[in-house]
């Protein structure tokens, strides 16, 4: 929902707004994803038509006034992309799971040995965190 429409895809917002193109990308080295990004949405006008469109409440669209906000001062256009250095190592040594590069790996059930995570939360933890378990 922040990702920039080609500039010239913009009238198709009002019109036919799902054959509009983002400006997004994605870094492939032999057919796997590596890295991705985009040209974010830098105009209120249209960020605002991209909340019409993905159907935001009045509510929702206040979480993000300050961002609009800030628009209307004249933002440049920005962006940028993430590389996966995990993803890249796995294909750059020809491993078969992303699991034998990551450095924590996790199984299945998301618990990781080498940390032993996920764990308990310790009373102290709770208390820091202001919070309650209750049964």
């Amino acid at each position: 929902m922040f990702t920039g429409p080609h500039p010239d895809d913009i009238p198709l917002l009002d019109k036919d707004p799902l054959k509009v193109r983002g400006l997004q990308h994605d870094l492939v080295l032999n057919g796997y994803e590596v890295g991705g990004g985009s040209i974010r949405i830098h105009d209120p006008k249209i960020q605002e038509k991209v909340f019409e469109l993905i159907g935001f409440s009045q509510e929702q669209k206040q979480q993000f006034t300050h961002m609009l906000n800030a628009f209307s001062y004249g933002v440049p256009p920005h962006g940028g992309i993430a590389p996966g250095i995990d993803r890249l190592l796995m294909v750059l040594f020809n491993e078969p799971s992303l699991r034998e590069v990551i450095a924590y790996p996790a199984v299945a059930s998301g618990q990781t040995a080498v940390v032993s995570a996920p764990s308990e939360a310790t009373a102290e933890q709770l208390k820091e965190l202001h919070l309650k378990i209750v049964e």
